[in-house]
Formats: C-alpha cells, structure tokens, sequence
C-alpha cells in the first residue's frame, strides 16, 4: 500500500496528512504488505481501502455513517461501510436500512446495495477498520486501523461544524467522546443487524438528518439509490 496506491481526494490528503507519517500508520502498510506477501486475500482490493476518502471530499461531508469492519466475503467490501457493489447480494443489515428507509423517507428499496450516490452527496460512509482477512471478520482489528480512523472521526469534529453522526450500535455509540457535541448532530440508535431484532426500526435517522441539513440552509440528501 504505497501512497501512489492509496486513492484519496486532495482535501483528505491535507487534514491527514501527519496521520500518515506516524508510526502506527507505517505498521499497518507493513502488516498488509506481508499478509499479502504470504499469500493471505484481503478486502477490500487495494484501490478501494479508501474509497470513503475518494467518494467524499472532506470538504463535502454532511453525515458520517460509522460501521465496524469490511465485509469479508469475496467481492462484498468496496470500501464504504454497509455499501456492496452492484451484482452482489444486499447483506441483512442492509436490507433492515432500506425497511427502515422505506418507512422513514418513502425510499424505494432498489435490487443492489452499492451506496455510491449517498457518498457523492456527501454521506461519508467509514469503516473503523478500513481491511479484513477474507472470511475472518475482526480480523484487523488490533493493527492500528482504529487510531487511524479515531484520528478522522475527531478531524471532522474539530474541523466542521453542524455534522450529523449516526452511530448504530454500541461499537459506533463508543465513538462519541471523539465528537464535540456542541457543535455536531449526534443520532444514535440500534445497530441494523439481524442480531438487534427490529430496534433499528422506527430511528427515523434519515428524514431526521435531512430535518437538520434543510434547517442549515444546505441541500438535503436524495436517499434514492
């Protein structure tokens, strides 16, 4: 993972730009590198680790989705949290988003779960771990990532204002110290997964975000996929 190979817009590059010559980051582009020299497959390909950072300038962003790690079945992770490409068949947790998007903002729940158009709208869909060994989930959850993104997630707090964070589940809910609640819009609720029976259902995150942008003054997003 050589910074040519990284896909990242300019103004990521900018805010974060001390974040990759620190330590940690150069142990995870050695680990991955090795992993891979071993003969180990990892998701996402190299070019979309960062496809959160090339779909949504920093400059652009609006929402923060917070998920936990890729997907790691093959041809699932592309690098946004709950996004799978087209030709890939829609995951649980996103099948409950689209229900609870169909009864919130009268969303026509479409035949794939690539997430592209949100992202190009400025929801910036982030994984807290940015790769995973194929079928070990958590697998790259201690080697650094987490600094990494943490170190993101508090950029974004510092460095705008009138963000909406929608934390899903206690793993993102634990990553509220890092936002300043006083000048950010913090949603929580249930994490959409099979494994929290329906408490997603009823959150209403996303007509409750576009509440907050149009209140802003900024254009609100067109959920439809």
């Amino acid at each position: 993972m050589t910074k040519r190979e990284i896909q990242i817009e300019d103004s990521w590059k900018t805010i974060l730009l001390d974040e990759f010559e620190k330590d940690y980051f150069k142990k995870i582009k050695d680990f991955l590198k090795e992993e891979i020299h071993s003969g180990k497959t990892i998701y996402p390909p190299g070019k979309e680790i960062f496809n959160a950072f090339y779909k949504t300038p920093f400059d652009d962003v609006k929402i923060v989705i917070i998920g936990q790690d890729p997907y790691h079945g093959p041809g699932q992770a592309m690098g946004l949290s709950f996004s799978v490409p087209q030709g890939i068949k829609i995951p649980a947790s996103l099948k409950r988003i689209y229900a609870e998007m169909k009864r919130d903002v009268a969303f026509d729940p479409p035949l794939h779960g690539d997430l592209s158009l949100w992202a190009e709208q400025g929801v910036f869909l982030l994984n807290a771990m940015l790769t995973v060994e194929k079928g070990n989930p958590g697998s790259h959850s201690k080697i650094g990532w987490q600094d990494f993104t943490d170190s993101v997630i508090k950029a974004i707090s510092d460095n705008k204002e009138n963000i909406v964070f929608m934390l899903w589940g206690n793993f993102a809910k634990n990553k509220k110290q890092l936002i300043d609640s006083n000048k950010h819009h913090i949603l929580e609720s249930a994490h959409p997964s099979p494994l929290a029976g329906n408490a997603f259902q009823g959150c209403a995150h996303f007509s409750k975000a576009n509440k907050i942008l149009k209140n802003l003054g900024q254009k609100e997003i067109n959920w439809q996929l």
